[in-house]
This record gives C-alpha cells, sequence and structure tokens, in this order.
C-alpha cells in the first residue's frame, strides 16, 4: 500500500509543483494513516487495498486524532485534508472506484490571526541589532531589516544568493511555494543595509569559501532557517519584546503595517506570493482592529 503514496507525493512535486515542506507534511500525514490503517486491519500486509477503506474506519481515524493524540482541530483538519486528496488522486488513477471520504467530517478550526510586532517594536527590534558591530551582528541587521522591508519568509532569505540581489535597481528575487519567482522591491535602507553587509561583513564572513548564499554563518556556509529564527528570539529579547517570535512574525508585521499605511490588498497579495487572495484577507482582521482603536482615539464622542 506504499506504492500509491509514493505515485502521489509524486504527482505533487511534478504536477503541483508543491515545496519540500509541503511534501514532508503530507508524507507524514499518509504515513501516520496508513500506520494506523495496519493496526486496524492486520491482514493489510497481505491482499488487503486502498479499496478496503470505509467511511467507518476514516471516521474513527479521525476520532483518534481528535482523542488519543490530542491534536488540535487545525492539525486533524491538516491531516484528513492530505487523506482526501490522496483518495481523490487514486480514484483518477482508476485504482479505486468510490472515494470513501466524501462523506467524511472534519473539524472546521477558527481562523487564527497571526502574531505580529507593533510598528515600535518592529523599529526597537531592528536598532537593537543596529548596535552589535561584529560580522555576524551586521548579518543580524541586515536580515531582520530585510524581512522586514520585504515580507520574505524565512526560507525564501536563507535561499538568497548573490546573484538574486540588485542593489542598484532595489529588488531581490525570490523562489517561493512551487518554485514560483517574484522580485521583492528594496527600500533605500534596506538597501543601503544589505550593501554594507555584502561589502563589509560578508567578506569575513566568508573566509575562503566559495558559498554563493548572501547570509552565512562564521564557518562561512548558507545560514539554515532555525538559526534565522534564532537570531530573532535573541533579537526580541535584546529589544525586551515580550511576545512569542516565530519565523513569520516580520513576515505578518509587514503586512499588516503595507495594509494599515493604505496598500491595496492586491498588491500586499504579490508581494508575499499568495497564489490566492483569501490568503492575503486575514490581514484585513488586523488592520480593522487598528482603524477601530485609532477611531476610538479620535473621535471626540468616543
Amino acid at each position: 500500500m506504499q506504492e500509491p503514496i509514493n505515485s502521489f507525493l509524486n504527482h505533487l512535486v511534478v504536477e503541483k509543483g508543491f515545496s519540500h515542506n509541503t511534501l514532508e507534511a503530507y508524507r507524514n500525514d499518509l504515513y501516520q494513516f496508513l500506520d494506523y490503517v495496519k493496526v486496524t486491519l492486520p491482514s493489510v500486509n497481505g491482499a488487503k487495498t486502498w479499496r478496503e477503506i470505509d467511511l467507518n474506519l476514516l471516521t474513527d481515524y479521525v476520532f483518534n486524532l481528535r482523542g488519543k493524540k490530542s491534536y488540535r482541530d487545525s492539525t486533524t483538519a491538516r491531516k484528513v485534508a492530505a487523506i482526501r486528496s490522496f483518495f481523490g488522486f487514486l480514484v483518477l488513477e482508476g485504482q479505486i472506484e468510490k472515494d470513501p471520504t466524501e462523506s467524511l467530517s472534519a473539524p472546521r478550526p477558527g481562523r487564527t490571526l497571526p502574531n505580529h510586532l507593533s510598528e515600535e517594536e518592529v523599529s526597537r527590534l531592528i536598532d537593537r541589532a543596529k548596535d552589535q558591530h561584529t560580522p555576524e551582528g551586521q548579518r543580524d541587521w541586515a536580515i531582520l531589516e530585510i524581512l522586514y522591508a520585504t515580507g520574505l519568509r524565512v526560507t525564501e532569505l536563507v535561499s538568497l544568493n548573490l546573484e538574486d540581489v540588485n542593489l542598484e535597481e532595489g529588488y531581490v528575487r525570490s523562489l517561493g511555494k512551487g518554485g514560483k519567482e517574484r522580485l521583492t522591491y528594496l527600500h533605500e535602507r534596506a538597501a543601503s543595509t544589505l550593501t554594507s553587509y555584502i561589502k563589509g561583513a560578508r567578506p569575513k564572513l566568508a573566509g575562503n569559501s566559495k558559498e554563493k548564499a548572501i547570509f552565512l554563518n562564521r564557518r562561512g556556509e548558507r545560514l539554515t532557517r532555525q538559526w534565522v529564527w534564532a537570531i530573532l528570539k535573541a533579537g526580541a529579547k535584546r529589544a525586551n519584546i515580550d511576545k512569542t517570535i516565530a519565523p513569520h512574525v516580520l513576515r505578518h508585521s509587514f503586512a499588516t503595517h503595507m495594509l494599515q499605511g493604505g496598500a491595496p490588498l492586491r498588491h500586499v497579495q504579490e508581494l508575499l506570493g499568495h497564489a490566492s487572495i483569501t490568503t492575503t484577507q486575514i490581514y484585513t482582521h488586523l488592520t480593522s482592529e487598528h482603524l477601530r482603536e485609532e477611531y476610538e482615539k479620535a473621535h471626540p464622542r468616543s
């Protein structure tokens, strides 16, 4: 029963252009389900096939995820979505006649508003990094400046190579989800900070390394996503920001502040690289909240 899963995963890469991280999430979810099937139907290693999976087994699996496993509704919904996609693929491939997930219900999680920083907190975060005069400190300052200036995903940031940046024109070229390329602009301050890092601190970090990545560790190697997360957390502590810091916090802050400043939703969608504008619309909840706060402060009768 593993082969159909592997074929489906290959389909996601070749036909859908899914990213590595998304593919791994599908892989983990489907193999977790397969493990459950093997325990529930002990003879599955023999003649059993995906044709024998029915709604009752699927419903029990969802109860297992929410009960024994205690997964959150959002996690359970994601796992069910992966299973639905897989069975849809099996139907299209003619490996099963009927999709057993058609009547399967899954929890409908409420939409969580993304965590973001205020403009004052972002300024504090970046300004504190500016005070560091080591090559690593100059790198960290450039990273924070670029993340907030562009709204890049952390994975996109660490994937940047020297040839991906045009400092004269003020933009970076990045590859987003599904390998989609987009140009993201740099304002003058961000471009200046990045120029200083590339010309001054980066050669000291690179040493004799031929690494093409823009952001390097002290061994001259490409910085990892986890390292950037650590830089964010250390920066927040240094700036006395008492909030949960996640890798996307500056991306969320960028989007929120752009909309608060009057940028059209479609423009922000393009800058973030969202395939659908509905993904970007979550930030309108944050900007509406901001507008109400400003209204309450400004209206003479409030």
